[in-house]
Formats: C-alpha cells, sequence, structure tokens
C-alpha cells in the first residue's frame, strides 16, 4: 500500500523552488525520494536552496529559469532530460502577489496599482501556462506525467483587496481543468493535470494583514478564522501530502479536480 503513494525515482520539476512555498515542497519530495529540478529567478536564491536540498541526501540540480521566457524554460527543460533523461512532474509553484495590486482597507478598486494588477495577473496566469507548455509537451511526448498548479481560497468566492490575485488564480483554476481535459483526450489517461487550493498560512507575502506588529490577530485574521471550522491557520507543511498524492499512483483516475487544503473554509458558509 505504501508504494501506493510513492514518487521515489520520480523527476520533479519545482518552479519557484527559492521560495517559501517551493522550498517546503521541495524539502518534501527530497525526503519521499523523488530527483528535484529546483528552478528560480534568482540565482542566489537557488543556490542556497540547492544547498540545503543536497544537505538532506538528495538528488538534486539547480536551474535559472524565468517563468515568463519560453526560451528560458526550454533551456531549462533539455538541461533536466539531458541530466534525467525525462520529466515525470512539473510543480507550479512560482506565483504571489504584490503590495501595489493589494488594496488597503480604505482604498477603493480605482486607485490599484494597474502596472502592479499586470504583474500579478501575468506571473499567476502564464507563470502556470507557459511551464506547463514546455515541461507539459514532454510529458505529452512521454505519455506519462503529473502536473500540480496552486489555486487559491480566492478562486472560490470574493476576498476582498486582493482583486489581481483572485481574477489570476481563478484563471489558474480553469486553466487546470482545461488543461487535464487536452491532455486525457490528446495524450492518454496517463498524463494528469491537477491544483491545489490552499487555504490561509500566514507567510512573508501576507503576514502584516493578518498579525499586528505586537503579534495580535488582525480584523482580517478574526474573519478568516471565523469561516475556518478548524479555527486556526494552515501549517505550510500540510499541504505537502496533498500534493505527493496527487502526484502519486494513488491519483491515478484523478485529473481536473482543485483540491482545497483549507481547514474547511470553502465548505462553510459562516452560519
Amino acid at each position: 500500500m505504501d508504494n501506493l503513494f510513492s514518487i521515489k525515482g520520480k523527476v520533479a520539476v519545482i518552479t519557484g523552488a527559492g521560495g517559501v512555498l517551493g522550498g517546503n515542497i521541495a524539502r518534501s519530495f527530497i525526503g519521499a525520494g523523488a530527483k528535484v529540478a529546483a528552478i528560480d529567478i534568482r540565482q542566489e536564491n537557488l543556490d542556497v536552496r540547492v544547498d540545503e536540498l543536497k544537505g538532506l541526501g538528495g538528488e538534486v540540480i539547480g536551474v535559472v529559469g524565468n517563468v515568463l521566457d519560453i526560451g528560458s524554460l526550454e533551456n531549462v527543460a533539455r538541461k533536466i532530460i539531458d541530466q534525467w533523461g525525462s520529466i515525470d512532474i512539473l510543480l507550479n509553484i512560482a506565483g504571489g502577489n504584490l503590495p501595489g495590486a493589494t488594496l488597503a482597507p480604505d482604498q477603493s478598486f480605482f486607485e490599484m496599482n494597474i502596472a502592479d494588477w499586470n504583474k500579478v495577473t501575468d506571473l499567476n496566469i502564464n507563470g502556470t501556462v507557459y511551464p506547463s507548455y514546455v515541461f507539459g509537451k514532454v510529458m505529452a511526448e512521454q505519455g506519462k506525467g503529473s502536473i500540480v498548479n496552486i489555486s487559491s481560497m480566492a478562486a472560490y468566492a470574493a476576498i476582498t483587496r486582493v482583486p489581481g490575485y483572485s481574477a489570476a488564480k481563478a484563471a489558474v483554476t480553469n486553466f487546470t481543468q482545461w488543461l487535464a481535459m487536452e491532455m486525457a483526450l490528446k495524450y492518454g489517461d496517463q498524463v494528469r493535470v491537477n491544483a491545489i487550493a490552499p487555504g490561509f498560512f500566514i507567510g512573508d507575502q501576507n503576514r502584516a494583514v493578518l498579525i499586528n506588529p505586537d503579534g495580535s490577530l488582525t480584523d482580517r485574521s478574526k474573519k478568516v478564522l471565523a469561516k475556518t471550522p478548524m479555527k486556526r491557520f494552515g501549517d505550510i507543511s500540510e499541504l505537502n501530502g496533498a500534493v505527493q498524492f496527487l502526484c502519486s499512483d494513488a491519483a491515478g483516475f484523478i485529473t481536473g479536480v482543485v483540491l482545497p487544503v483549507d481547514g474547511g473554509f470553502s465548505s462553510f458558509s459562516g452560519v
């Protein structure tokens, strides 16, 4: 039964591997015996991550790559194929939000920084589409592979203050479903595309809006927890099992799903 959930020996490409979420999942995958190709646009972040993963005894390579540049990603794909001969898993972790695309409580939509809106939507939408285009082609040629994208609670229902991020993650959800259909119909049942939708986790990007300088909860945090049946924020490590499951043979008949990892947030009306 343990082998059903195994990803041991599989080659996993992880975009945004130099970041917090990408690093967390990379460590988990190394621990599970996967071979990790860590991708990040920043060489210094990548060097630190690769050293860390090698220190865990894992088989890892780091390649600088820009998820918004097809040519850059094609170069990455060639290096991975030269190294390991296949690409079994793609984790599209690169993404995030920007302060200028996040409205302050007293701001309106019409005061939003449009340039930052463009950056956020580009990073989250095309930063998922472009790697899927490049690495997904390898999977199509192989006739097997698993892609996992990152959606959000913001794709389920409107969340105040994050219009660009919300729109982008809604697009990621739709693209996940579309690509799952496309791959299965044209390349067979061994090429799968899914996503996870994290609930609320406290990280560098959202700490200021969830935690006051004195460590107490902000009003926004209190609203989040009031709509979370588990009455707590998630720990980032709690995403690892869901991602590994979707990449394993245990999920062999699962494609086109967006799996919430949210403590019940998406299923609770608040009443």
